[in-house]
C-alpha cells in the first residue's frame, strides 16, 4: 500500500506527523497532489480541543495541488492540472446548495466543511476531494501557488464578512481583530466600497498590514478604548457595520457597543465556550440592528471568482504569509502559529 505523510490530531494538545495511506478516489470524487497549504485559526482550536473531532483525522482545509486522479464521472479536468479547491466542499445538489446557502449542504449547521472536520484534511501530502464536479477550481495561467493560497479559506471567509455585512457605498465599517481573517474582512470591506475602515487589534505587524490592505483609522486596544474611539472618529454615531473576527465576547460585545442604530453585525469567528448578549449593548432587542454569520463560501465559482480578483491585480495577499516550512516541521510550524510568535500571520506548508 502507498503510503504519505500526513498531519494527524490525537488528542487535545497534539497534532503530529504520522502516516496514512494514499487516498484513491471514487466515484464524483478526486484526489489532488497537495504543493501548498497553511494552518487555520480554526485548527488550533482543534489543536486546544476548543473544537471536537475525532482522533486520527488528518487536519487542515486550504489546499492547493494538481489533481492525482479522477473518480469516474467527473470530466473536464486533466492529470497534472493545478487546482484549488475551498474550505467548504458543498455537493451542489441538495436542497441546501441549491437554496443558495452552500456552506451549509446537507442541511444541516456547517454541513459544507468536511475537510478536517468530518473527513481527511489537506496537512498531507495527498487529499481526496468529494463532490470534485463542484469543488475543483483551475488555476489560472500566470498565477504562483503562494498567489491564490488564501483562497481556500481566509480570503472567502474575510470577504464573506464583508459582503454578509451588506456593506454600502461609502459606510463607516469596524473590523474587530487584524489577524488573517480580520485582514480579509479589511480588504473586502474597501472593495465593497466603505469609506472608513477602522481596524482594531493590538500587533504591530497587524496593524500596519491594515493599513496596507485598506484601513483608513487603526485602533491598538492596549493604549486605546476601541469602542470610545470609535465613537470619536463617527462622531458619536457608531459604524455602519461591525465585524467581528476573533471569536471572543469581548470582541463581540465591543462591536456591539460600536455598532449604530440600524447596523449590522458581522460574525466571522469560531466561538467556544458560552455567548451572551449584553442587554445594555443591544439596547433591550430595540434598535433595529441585524446579526449575521458567515461559514466561508465555497465551490468552484466561488474559487473563481477570488482568484480573478488576484489576477486583476486588485489584491495581492502574498505579503500574508510570513514564514515557510516543510510538512515535515509541521508540529514547529504548529507551535509558532497556536503561540502567535514572530510576528506570523501565515504560514505557507510544502509537502
Amino acid at each position: 500500500m502507498n503510503m504519505m505523510n500526513a498531519a494527524v490530531f490525537t488528542g487535545p494538545g497534539r497534532i503530529i506527523l504520522d502516516r496514512k495511506p494514499i487516498p484513491v478516489a471514487g466515484p464524483g470524487e478526486a484526489v489532488i497532489k497537495i504543493t501548498l497549504t497553511t494552518i487555520c485559526g480554526t485548527d488550533v482550536h482543534i489543536l486546544k480541543g476548543e473544537y471536537p473531532v475525532k482522533p486520527g483525522l488528518t487536519i487542515g482545509h486550504e489546499p492547493v495541488g494538481t489533481i492525482h486522479e479522477l473518480g469516474s464521472g467527473v470530466t473536464g479536468y486533466q492529470i497534472g492540472q493545478r487546482v484549488v479547491v475551498g474550505a467548504i466542499t458543498p455537493c451542489g445538489q441538495c436542497h441546501t446548495c441549491l437554496d443558495g446557502r452552500q456552506s451549509q449542504c446537507g442541511g444541516h449547521a456547517i454541513g459544507g466543511w468536511r475537510f478536517g472536520n468530518t473527513i481527511d484534511g489537506c496537512q498531507a501530502e495527498y487529499l481526496k476531494v468529494p463532490f470534485a464536479m463542484a469543488n475543483l477550481a483551475p488555476i489560472p495561467d500566470g498565477l504562483t501557488d503562494e498567489q491564490v493560497l488564501m483562497c481556500p479559506d481566509i480570503m472567502s471567509t474575510g470577504f464573506g464578512g464583508a459582503e454578509h455585512g451588506g456593506i454600502r457605498l461609502g459606510d463607516t465599517v469596524a473590523i474587530f481583530a487584524q489577524g488573517p481573517i480580520g485582514l480579509c474582512a479589511t480588504a473586502g470591506a474597501r472593495l465593497r466600497g466603505a469609506s472608513c475602515i477602522i481596524a482594531v487589534d493590538a500587533v504591530p505587524e497587524r496593524l500596519k498590514m491594515a493599513r496596507q490592505l485598506g484601513a483608513d483609522h487603526t485602533i491598538d486596544y492596549r493604549e486605546t478604548d476601541p469602542v470610545g474611539e470609535i465613537l470619536r472618529l463617527t462622531g458619536g454615531q457608531g459604524v455602519d457595520v461591525a465585524i467581528e473576527a476573533l471569536g471572543t465576547q469581548q470582541t463581540f460585545e465591543n462591536c456591539l457597543r460600536a455598532l449604530k442604530p440600524g447596523g449590522t453585525l458581522s460574525s466571522l469567528g469560531v466561538y467556544s465556550g458560552k455567548l451572551s448578549l449584553p442587554i445594555d449593548a443591544f439596547a433591550a432587542g430595540l434598535a433595529d440592528q441585524s446579526l449575521v454569520t458567515t461559514l466561508c463560501p465555497g465551490g468552484k465559482e466561488r474559487m473563481r471568482r477570488l482568484m480573478a480578483i488576484v489576477a486583476s491585480g486588485r489584491l495581492d495577499l502574498q505579503p500574508m504569509i510570513t514564514h515557510r516550512f516543510r510538512l515535515e516541521q509541521i508540529e514547529e510550524a504548529y507551535d509558532l502559529f497556536a503561540n502567535q510568535r514572530d510576528g506570523v500571520l501565515k504560514v505557507a506548508i510544502t509537502p
